[in-house]
């Protein structure tokens, strides 16, 4: 393993974009959001959310037919594209071709769903993030991890990145066995925790935001969402997942004064969005304005 690299605010700021003035939502990025099952839908929503929220010029969301209504009235900005089955995900079939991918938040692992990502997969040309339900049903069908495309961003959380490398005894073998399974794949590994790590073969990246607020149902979803918006906006895909797991830490320690840990919520994390890139752009400005006075 090389060194650790730091995630801090100089890493973030070298690797964002300046977002142009005359900029429109036809160049901002197309970005498809695969989400959702009965009693799981809420995960469309938030990931659908935070992926606008993040600079995306347009979102479609596919999810079950039931979760029609409640995705309309939620995030009225969003495109809704709905399967044939009623409850479940079963046959992912789309009108366009969207720039990135985000696929796995509240799916389920029925049969229908899982033959469904896997044909996707299979298929899918765009940039892709794999969360949530979608890693279990790579776990489950290993074939599936074959067809990935090459830098696809895997989100897992520890007992999702168990079930894909194995188990371990210690945390070098944690470590040797995630660097292993990158370089396998050519796939970018969020190993997310308290700190996240970003492993892209042996390049190990550390986040530096985030507190305990994050411990807290949805957080993933929103993750995936803002990782999925930058991708989509031709982000690298290592720039997108060091981007959005600092953003998205970020966003607790900006609201941490005001909410507290125990009452921050997945919603809060998209609520406090705005106030995290703009504290990157203000960086930004004062850093140029130094610069300037320096060379006066």
């Amino acid at each position: 393993m090389n060194e650790v690299i730091k995630i801090d605010r100089n890493e973030v700021l070298k690797r964002c974009k300046i977002v142009a003035f005359d900029t429109h939502k036809g160049i901002q990025g197309h970005a498809l959001i695969v989400a959702g099952s009965y009693g799981k839908i809420g995960a469309a929503v938030l990931s659908s959310k935070a992926c606008l929220k993040s600079g995306c010029g347009l979102v479609t969301v596919f999810i079950p037919k039931c979760g029609y209504q409640i995705l309309q009235m939620a995030n009225p900005e969003v495109m809704t594209c709905t399967d044939d089955v009623e409850y479940r995900i079963s046959d992912i079939y789309l009108p366009f071709e969207p720039d990135a991918v985000g696929i796995g938040p509240g799916l389920g692992q029925s049969s229908q769903t899982q033959k469904a990502v896997l044909k996707f997969l299979h298929n899918c040309n765009s940039f892709l993030v794999v969360d949530a339900d979608a890693l279990n049903i790579l776990s489950k069908n290993r074939e599936g991890l074959d067809y990935l495309k090459a830098k696809t961003i895997l989100t897992p959380h520890p007992k999702e990145l168990e079930r894909l490398i194995g188990e371990w005894d210690t945390e070098e073998e944690k470590w040797s066995k995630t660097i292993s399974f990158s370089l396998k794949y050519n796939v970018v590994v969020i190993m997310k925790g308290a700190p996240t790590h970003i492993i892209d073969g042996f390049n190990v990246y550390k986040n530096t935001t985030g507190n305990a607020a994050l411990a807290t149902a949805g957080s993933g979803d929103v993750l995936t969402g803002i990782i999925t918006s930058l991708l989509a906006q031709s982000y690298t895909p290592l720039d997108a997942a060091i981007i959005g797991v600092y953003i998205h830490g970020l966003t607790a320690d900006i609201a941490l004064p005001e909410t507290g840990t125990q009452s921050f919520i997945a919603s809060d994390i998209i609520k406090y969005l705005g106030k995290a890139f703009l504290s990157i752009s203000d960086l930004r400005i004062t850093l140029e304005a130094t610069n300037k006075m320096k060379t006066d």
